[in-house]
C-alpha cells in the first residue's frame, strides 16, 4: 500500500478541505485510487498504463462535451 506521502489529490478538488475528491498514488507499475473522505478504507489497484488511458480518455469525453 503507498505510504501517505504518496497520495495526492486532484487539482479539482476545489477550495477548503477539498475532501470530496479521490486520490491517487503511483507506486511502481501501479496506480493506487482511494476516497479522500474515509482515506482508510479500501483503496483500488490498476496498472499504470491502464489508468493512464482512462484518465486520458476522461480527458478527450470532457473536451467533446465542451465543443458540443
Amino acid at each position: 500500500m503507498a505510504t501517505s506521502e504518496n497520495w495526492r489529490k486532484s487539482s479539482y478538488s476545489g477550495s477548503g478541505d477539498g475532501n470530496a475528491c479521490v486520490e491517487i498514488a503511483h507506486r511502481g507499475t501501479t496506480t493506487t485510487v482511494r476516497d479522500s473522505k474515509t482515506p482508510t478504507r479500501a483503496t483500488l489497484a490498476f496498472p499504470t498504463a491502464a489508468f493512464a488511458a482512462f484518465v486520458d480518455a476522461l480527458k478527450d469525453a470532457h473536451l467533446r462535451l465542451r465543443t458540443d
